[in-house]
């Protein structure tokens, strides 16, 4: 399925504009995050360079040519314009791999629909500040690994594996077959600091505008809530990220709270 676009990245060091350079990229292994096509335009010649995107991974989104032209500055894309990852992609196994390497019960962030790219790579750089093994994006209404999340990440996604998922909520139920807990940021649940993060433990934070979604947080084990004192009841997702993950860094670490 090709999804249609609503809002394109900035352009950035991973702008890849054109059919031959794009399929250049693809033949030469680069990981590609995202290949904008003009919209309606995706039959004959394109169709073969669509099928191996998506046969590497990469989104598939339609998107108007004023919107491509934006992207590569007016460069003579021929309808095609691919945003590369600026790392490729983990697996689920490396994240649990990574966990056993450090002796550690795993600890996952998991992003659910976040499209900020300055808020994921903030999420990145707070994953390998706190010890946290790997996180979880989906791959459909998400940003992606882009040259901005990079640079967002301050380098911190070099060393975290990042995953990108077809499903957040069939992860999530085999994430709880193998042992892990699932605890949701939101409002109305428990104080955040009232939960044991000991054990084998997934974070899920929600998307900038509408928060988590509603299979998501009936999926989870538990639902945890930041206090909010001031006239305004949400907080920027990576700070809310932050908060959470180092409790549970206190908490594994065995810091005592006074």
């Amino acid at each position: 399925m090709i999804q249609n676009q609503e809002k394109a990245p900035a352009r950035g060091e991973d702008i890849i504009a054109g059919r031959n350079a794009v399929s250049e990229a693809l033949k030469a292994g680069r990981t590609i995050d995202t290949l904008y096509i003009t919209r309606g335009n995706h039959s004959g010649p394109l169709s073969v360079l669509i099928a191996k995107a998506k046969k590497a991974g990469a989104v598939i989104k339609e998107a108007d040519s004023r919107k491509l032209d934006s992207l590569c500055g007016n460069a003579n894309h021929q309808g095609v314009v691919a945003v590369a990852a600026v790392k490729e992609f983990s697996q689920m196994e490396d994240i649990f791999a990574l966990a056993e390497e450090r002796g550690e019960a795993p600890f996952l962030i998991l992003c659910d629909e976040l499209e900020d790219p300055h808020n994921l790579g903030a999420v990145l750089r707070i994953a390998e500040c706190a010890g946290a093994h790997g996180v979880v994006i989906p791959k459909r209404r998400s940003v992606g690994l882009t040259y901005a999340v990079g640079k967002a990440s301050a380098g911190a996604v070099e060393y975290v594996p990042v995953v990108r998922v077809n499903n957040m909520a069939a992860t999530i139920d085999e994430l709880k077959e193998n042992g892990v807990w699932i605890y949701t940021a939101d409002m109305d649940g428990q104080p955040w600091c009232q939960v044991d993060y000991t054990g084998p433990a997934a974070v899920v934070v929600g998307s900038e505008g509408s928060g988590v979604s509603r299979l998501v947080r009936e999926k989870s084990d538990f639902i945890i809530s930041l206090p909010m004192k001031g006239k305004i009841n949400s907080l920027n997702a990576s700070v809310a990220c932050g908060v959470v993950c180092y409790e549970i860094a206190r908490q594994r670490a065995g810091l005592k709270s006074r």
